[in-house]
């Protein structure tokens, strides 16, 4: 079993639904969870926005983690007060309330099998 601590980054350019982290299948020969440690959220337009964290699970099912999240106009949020866990085959999914303002850092810890 290996473990390396990974950084994922986004400039949310859109307003469409972005992959944030995918955790690898058995199929690939390496299945992979994540445990997330920090997930910042930073504006730099000056203008306050949104956006929604969600979850998608091997079956396809999609589950709320953050529901439209107010971002300060030239602020940082960090969404996670606790880890959260994601398992091989699930996504962890951004969406932007508004193209070109935010940013996103996640940290976390990949388990590979």
């Amino acid at each position: 079993m290996a473990t390396n601590y990974k950084n994922a980054k986004l400039d949310l350019t859109t307003t469409g639904v972005t992959t944030l982290y995918t955790g690898a299948s058995a199929s690939t020969g390496s299945p992979t969870t994540a445990i997330f440690k920090s997930i910042l959220v930073a504006d730099d337009s000056g203008s306050t926005s949104t956006i929604t964290l969600t979850i998608t699970d091997s079956s396809s099912n999609v589950f709320v983690i953050y529901n439209v999240k107010a971002t300060a106009a030239n602020g940082t949020v960090e969404l996670l007060s606790q880890p959260l866990v994601v398992e091989e085959s699930e996504i962890l999914k951004v969406t932007a309330g508004n193209a070109n303002r935010l940013h996103v850092v996640a940290s976390y810890l990949e388990v590979t099998r």
